[in-house]
């Protein structure tokens, strides 16, 4: 397997993550699945999948297909951007986003250290729905893009 490197961006912040990719499906159940099992893991509950927010997500990803930017679509969301090479999957991506789970300290509600928003948009405990989109980009890297209704993320507010 190769050991790709994955950047990722959220609201405010860009990362950086090197990752080992592995070959799994990118249907609409495997990120409401990966979502689940991390929000379940804090007591909170469920996400479903929600079209309108799949085909916001779709549209926005197919815009990047000429260059892969990552750059937010500053809409009306919440929203997780990952991208990487070759077989970045729906499951990577959120597992991804989820790694920032160790630089979030809820007693004191903010990041420690590095980066956390996008774990913390992924456990947000008002977010209901989310609909996201994979495509490959002509410079053959992958952009995935997750959007969350209601948002979340804000100052002063505890995800869960």
């Amino acid at each position: 397997m190769a050991s790709p490197t994955i950047f990722f961006s959220t609201i405010c912040l860009v990362g950086f993550l090197v990752a080992t990719i592995s070959k799994a499906q990118n249907d609409p159940q495997d990120f409401v699945d990966t979502h689940n099992v991390i929000r379940a893991a804090v007591g909170v509950g469920p996400v479903s999948w929600e079209d309108t927010l799949a085909t916001y997500a779709q549209n926005y990803a197919d815009s990047k297909i000429d260059t892969c930017e990552m750059e937010h679509s500053n809409g009306p969301y919440g929203e997780n951007l990952a991208e990487g090479y070759d077989e970045m999957t729906a499951v990577e991506a959120v597992k991804f986003w989820a790694t920032e789970k160790k630089f979030y300290n809820h007693h004191l509600n903010r990041c420690i250290g590095d980066e956390c928003g996008h774990y913390t948009q992924i456990v947000w405990k008002d977010t209901k729905n989310i609909g996201c989109a994979r495509v490959k980009c002509e410079n053959n890297w992958v952009f995935v893009i997750c959007s969350y209704n209601p948002p979340g993320n804000y100052i002063g507010q505890h995800p869960y």
